[in-house]
């Protein structure tokens, strides 16, 4: 059954979903999983491996604002991998670009392991960034292109969800290697096993190869055209207003919801605790704790977009986010009061993510779904770059207070939410053709 086909809807939605189909979904979750991983694993080891190579203290001011900038130059890293990868996707097909982008990021995160100056750090971050962003914008469409409609946005829901799953195993490959970060990129290495599995199995989903022989032919558009994306009266401005709510996902993801680690950490400090204990508590109140809530937000956006729509959903959560990030940052006085708060936090900011995956897709034709959705994502990592800039100067200014930068930053819900305003609903409608 196509997922462009009008047919009776299953009662249920995994209903008539076939078993390539699902393979499909667990092939590219296994490499999200691995996106997610090479990602937050600078965040968990993040305090360890600058104040080696900075040669500094836990809680030296330097240590946190290059901690934003390296942050910055990921989110610029996976803005150019995921725009070039998924215009890639489009021209030469699904599969091997993502076995291309797998590559990217697993052999420059193994790399990491010998950095010794913080220019090879930026060089090599960058680099991990550009597959994780390419590896996104090719599995987040052919999961969108393989799967029925009526289960669409429950499958993309749950291939953006597991990115929960890499958060959990850097958390605990961050708490085994402790101070001794180098070993967590050695193990970065890992994911590269995963290509053999994409190659054997992934076939390029016919949406994709009736639009390639449309453009052989002259029938149909460009393939992977940046000027008909832009210059279209219909796709150019969707695209545009998706880069905008993607930077708002993302920039509050970097600046806000990781947060929750340095929320941990600078509680624990006023509360007396020595600083290996601190550190160790505040990755497990962030990569352990927090990441509940994240997961939970994740899987609950596609049942939520099923039932009231997109636009709502995306509305919904993001008012959610601006009322209880200042409640996460203000109300706790204790270790475990900020535990019982930061799932919450976690679930309303991190939720929308998974909606890129549902949206992006869905606004755009064959012959441009992969560039169109990596534009939207990964330009909003470009576009959210300077917001991470902005924030570690922000919480580094002297007297600054970290709960008030934080929920200054997530102000930027608003923007998200006008964004959203401008965007068409896609609920029950097949995939432009």
């Amino acid at each position: 059954m196509s997922n462009t086909t009008a047919v009776s809807t299953p009662a249920r939605w995994y209903q008539g979903v076939t078993r390539y189909q699902w393979l499909v979904l667990v092939i590219a979750s296994a490499g999200w999983v691995f996106d997610a991983f090479e990602g937050q694993v600078f965040n968990i080891t993040r305090n360890d491996l600058l104040t080696d190579i900075l040669r500094a203290q836990h809680n030296a001011p330097e240590v946190r604002q290059w901690g934003d900038i390296f942050l910055g130059i990921f989110l610029a890293g996976g803005a150019f991998g995921g725009i070039l990868f998924g215009s890639l996707a489009d021209r030469w097909g699904r599969k091997p670009i993502m076995v291309a982008t797998i590559l990217f990021y697993s052999v420059f995160a193994g790399l990491t392991y010998f950095a010794t100056e913080l220019w090879q750090v930026g060089v090599l971050r960058f680099f991990v960034a550009m597959g994780v962003g390419g590896e996104w914008a090719v599995a987040a469409t052919l999961v969108a292109e393989v799967f029925p409609q009526h289960a669409r946005a429950h499958a993309s829901g749950i291939f953006h969800a597991t990115s929960t799953i890499g958060t959990w195993v850097a958390a605990g490959v961050g708490l085994a290697v402790g101070a001794q970060w180098r070993y967590a990129y050695l193990i970065s290495v890992l994911p590269a096993m995963l290509v053999l599995w994409v190659w054997s199995s992934v076939k390029e989903p016919e949406s994709w190869t009736s639009a390639r022989d449309k453009a052989a032919t002259g029938e149909g558009g460009k393939l992977g055209s940046f000027r008909e994306l832009f210059l279209h009266r219909v796709w150019g401005p969707r695209a545009l207003l998706g880069m905008v709510l993607a930077a708002v996902g993302l920039g509050t993801f970097w600046s806000v919801t990781v947060a929750g680690q340095d929320l941990a950490l600078d509680l624990l400090r006023r509360s007396g605790v020595d600083s290996v204990e601190a550190a160790a508590n505040a990755k497990f109140a962030y990569g352990v704790i927090e990441t509940i809530g994240m997961a939970v937000g994740l899987l609950s956006f596609g049942p939520l977009c099923v039932r009231l729509g997109r636009k709502k959903t995306f509305i919904l959560l993001q008012v959610l986010s601006l009322i209880i990030v200042p409640i996460t940052c203000y109300l706790p006085t204790t270790y475990t009061q900020l535990l019982l708060l930061l799932p919450l936090m976690g679930f309303a900011t991190l939720s929308i993510h998974a909606g890129f995956a549902i949206y992006f897709p869905e606004l755009f034709p064959n012959h441009l779904r992969s560039t169109a959705a990596g534009f939207c994502f990964n330009a909003g990592r470009l576009l959210a770059s300077p917001v991470l800039i902005f924030s570690g100067w922000l919480k580094a200014l002297p007297g600054m207070n970290l709960q008030l930068a934080i929920t200054l930053m997530g102000m930027l819900f608003v923007i998200g939410i006008v964004a959203v305003l401008f965007l068409p609903e896609t609920k029950d409608q097949p995939l432009p053709e």
